[in-house]
């Protein structure tokens, strides 16, 4: 059977067939508007606690409320409006991130289109409840990562780099994370990877080979999945930065 390979997003969707009608909003759902939105989903678990895709949605006002899955997403086109059961208001626009935890209190408004990659952790052992306590997470490009320190050299075949890594969110389980990493000129050691990564490369450039001996390239402005199961190895031969969101199961 053959490995696995690295899932690249494109913001048209699917290479053949490009995006889908994902239907009408229910009316209840809301305030103002008529959106129409389309999508295509390049992973979906077995049971859709996880799955990851790129979305696009004309304007539209949806009813406040608790934010019902964590999300995470990356803005391609357009912007997106979050406004917090307090008032404050926050604008993510194109080339932005950010994450919405599971019961944040929001309302979710576009005044104009928007184009989306997106992860979304579903877990229904997970209750809904409204935490005032929580609101969207604009991801920080540009922030200072802790060093990680006390690597295993183990894990290298190369000497061991310097690693940072900042997590911006954590869900009650621990399964669901995103955050920012960065890294020195390494290799790994081939393993299988035993988490669905969504990788976001902010600078940088490397490769990931899978168990079959597939290369898959990518550099700064990629963005792709390592699926859960897959060959991994690793390597990058100069500095990588990169915006991350994984699933554990």
């Amino acid at each position: 059977m053959a490995d696995l390979t690295v899932i690249k997003y494109d913001r048209k969707g699917h290479p053949d067939y490009g995006m889908h009608d994902w239907g009408a909003y229910p009316p209840e759902a809301l305030q103002s508007g008529e959106p129409v939105q389309t999508g295509h989903t390049y992973l979906d678990t077995a049971s859709s606690i996880f799955y990851s895709g790129v979305w696009d949605c004309t304007p539209h006002e949806l009813v406040p409320g608790p934010y019902d899955v964590d999300e995470f997403m990356i803005v391609l086109e357009g912007s997106i409006i979050i406004e917090h059961e307090s008032g404050k208001s926050d604008r993510f626009s194109a080339g932005e991130s950010f994450i919405i935890p599971k019961g944040t209190p929001c309302t979710w408004k576009q005044d104009e289109y928007a184009l989306k990659f997106f992860a979304i952790h579903d877990d229904p052992e997970i209750p809904l409840q409204a935490d005032p306590s929580l609101q969207a997470i604009r991801v920080d490009h540009d922030a200072d990562l802790p060093a990680v320190i006390g690597q295993d050299p183990g894990l290298y075949e190369s000497e061991v780099p310097e690693m940072g890594w900042l997590t911006l969110y954590k869900d009650p389980s621990g399964r669901f994370q995103a955050g920012v990493w960065d890294c020195s000129p390494m290799k790994r050691v081939a393993t299988t990877i035993e988490r669905s990564e969504l990788m976001h490369i902010l600078e940088g450039s490397g490769s990931i080979t899978n168990a079959d001996g597939v290369v898959f390239n990518f550099k700064a402005g990629d963005t792709f999945m390592v699926p859960i199961g897959m060959g991994y190895q690793w390597q990058n031969d100069e500095y990588v930065k990169k915006i991350f969101c994984s699933y554990t199961p």
